[in-house]
């Protein structure tokens, strides 16, 4: 029997849910799943005109592969009634057309949206859904809203948690804290942690850092630390900025050629996003935009890492970070926020430090203690490969494929009894 499956997220973009999206509906096996991909029009992300065409490459290529896409024009990442309500109608008529094994939604907005048309097409003779799968790509319960939204969001979450089978989280913690703010109980939550294209990290020859080192003008001489994200909040770059600053500060004052051997560092933003122009502004007010390179969104993240030395994250949170696999897989040393589940791949001391989230002055030491050892740069960076060598997307798809079977299963047997039940006090 071949199952139909839904996947529904509110933008296709190169973001971290996007991608795991994209690499879960290509992944599946065709001949055992009937896959269609529903999703929002994407207008709200800010992107160049080369992310976009990355974007509509990715889309044709899952077209190729046998995935039906479905574009919902209401389905928008931000709050908008009556967009939500247009989005809400939509997704139950395709839905109920559709007749879904199985529904699994990606994010917060479409997870809600989502499971509760899901959710209405199991009664009467609509359609069946017997399967509702969600998964979150880590949670909106702290740094993204005030304290009021927030606990309106949780509410949220915990009552659509009652008609949800299984929630995905991305790493135990993210799982933890889901558990913690009680959005459902321990056992609808099974952790997957997010899949990368192995295979793109292991191409890069010398020959393509020395083209990038030379297209963003760094000399052989310099140091480089940089950071690869949209340019949103939450992630944390006016802290890195600012961390930068701080640095500089350092290294005019401690390592000028007259007290220790010179240092010289470059620091660089991968991604695009609505802050661009703020951080620049920032830069510049810092007096350091001759030291922070702005690169825009790249299709070369892998060359971009290998330039690095350092690689940051200073998000106020993360499900997962799967950037952070793909820098430990070119042997990059990490500095991250301690917050969400970077903690499950940040082993303090050992691949990386963890420092406090929206703490430039804790960054910046940490940084610094870094550029001081390349052995100890080195030695995390060793560790770190060897950490996340099963975080491929082979395994990401091959566990949400076992995860499928095990629930529709379940649902099998708990539907034959209810029948057998059904006729045993029919048969009395």
């Amino acid at each position: 029997m071949k199952y139909k499956v839904a996947h529904i997220i509110t933008r296709m973009d190169k973001g971290g849910s996007a991608e795991n999206t994209l690499l879960t509906v290509l992944g599946l096996n065709k001949e055992k799943y009937d896959v269609t991909l529903i999703k929002g029009a994407t207008f709200e992300s800010v992107m160049s005109d080369e992310e976009r065409e990355a974007n509509e490459r990715d889309l044709k290529k899952a077209e190729d592969s046998g995935v039906k896409i479905i574009t919902v024009d209401e389905l928008v990442r931000r709050i908008s009634p009556l967009n939500d309500l247009k989005a809400f109608i939509k997704l139950f008529f395709i839905i109920k057309k559709g007749k879904y094994h199985i529904v699994h939604t990606h994010t917060s907005k479409a997870g809600i949206i989502g499971r509760w048309a899901a959710w209405l097409c199991r009664f009467g003779k609509l359609t069946k859904t017997p399967v509702i799968i969600h998964t979150p790509h880590g949670h909106i319960f702290y740094g993204y809203y005030g304290r009021f939204l927030t606990w309106i969001f949780k509410i949220i979450e915990r009552i659509t948690g009652l008609i949800t089978d299984r929630i995905i989280t991305l790493t135990d913690r993210e799982k933890q804290e889901h558990i913690d703010f009680k959005i459902a109980p321990p056992e609808k939550f099974v952790t997957i942690h997010s899949g990368v294209e192995v295979k793109k990290f292991f191409d890069i020859s010398p020959a393509d850092i020395k083209k990038v080192r030379g297209e963003l003008n760094i000399p052989d001489d310099y140091l480089v630390v940089g950071t690869v994200g949209r340019l949103v909040e939450v992630k944390g770059h006016k802290y890195f900025i600012q961390a930068a600053k701080n640095i500089l500060n350092v290294i005019a004052r401690d390592f000028s050629p007259e007290a220790t051997p010179s240092l010289n560092i470059k620091f660089i933003i991968v991604g695009d996003g609505p802050l661009i122009s703020d951080l620049k502004r920032n830069a510049n007010l810092l007096g350091i935009a001759d030291s922070v390179i702005f690169t825009g969104w790249r299709n070369d993240v892998p060359a971009i890492i290998s330039v690095f030395d350092i690689f940051v994250l200073p998000s106020l949170n993360e499900g997962m970070g799967k950037v952070l696999v793909e820098a430990m897989l070119l042997k990059r040393p990490i500095i991250a926020s301690r917050v969400g589940g970077i903690p499950d791949l940040i082993r303090d001391g050992e691949n990386g430090i963890l420092v406090n989230s929206a703490s430039p002055n804790e960054l910046a030491k940490a940084i610094i203690e870094l550029l001081k050892s390349e052995e100890k740069r080195k030695r995390m960076g060793e560790s770190g490969k060897l950490i996340v060598e099963s975080y491929s997307d082979k395994a990401m798809i091959d566990k949400i494929g076992r995860l499928y079977e095990e629930v529709i299963n379940l649902k099998c047997k708990s539907q034959n009894e209810k029948v057998k039940i059904k006729e045993f006090f029919l048969f009395i």
